[in-house]
């Protein structure tokens, strides 16, 4: 089966749903671990999808973003996920904190729905204020 048609039968699976989806663990489990999986991600391998992935802060200890995609052994890719019942306008802040403590060059903010595409391409290691793309699945 062709990317399209998984992304299409993900949307479905979205729209039938999400009136049920109450939590932020609920979305993760519904609609945002099938997302990676369609992208070709194995998600039950920590080895490339790590859940709860370190990234302190400052004085900040035990911080964590909620997934990291790693190669080689570094975080490529930083996803802080949300209730697909939240509007991610006022979580971008906890992402940008996450983002320059690690290696990454990319970070996704999503509640599941609408996922926003964030790296550093106005200036080196800090994550711009605007993402470069944005991807609602309805």
């Amino acid at each position: 089966m062709e990317l399209q048609e998984k992304m299409y039968q993900l949307r479905e699976r979205i729209k039938s749903l999400k009136d049920n989806i109450e939590t932020e663990e609920a979305t993760k489990q519904s609609f945002i671990l099938p997302f990676f999986q369609v992208l070709g991600y194995d998600v039950f391998n920590p080895l490339e999808f790590v859940p709860e992935f370190t990234a302190d802060v400052g004085i900040k200890k035990h911080e964590k973003v909620d997934y990291a995609i790693l190669r080689d052994g570094q975080p490529i890719i930083l996803i802080e996920a949300k209730s697909c019942n939240e509007k991610l306008e006022k979580h971008d802040s906890q992402l940008f904190r996450y983002f320059g403590t690690t290696k990454s060059r990319f970070a996704i903010l999503t509640n599941g729905i609408e996922y926003k595409f964030y790296s550093d391409l106005d200036q080196p290691n800090v994550m711009d204020s605007k993402p470069f793309y944005i991807l609602n699945m309805e």
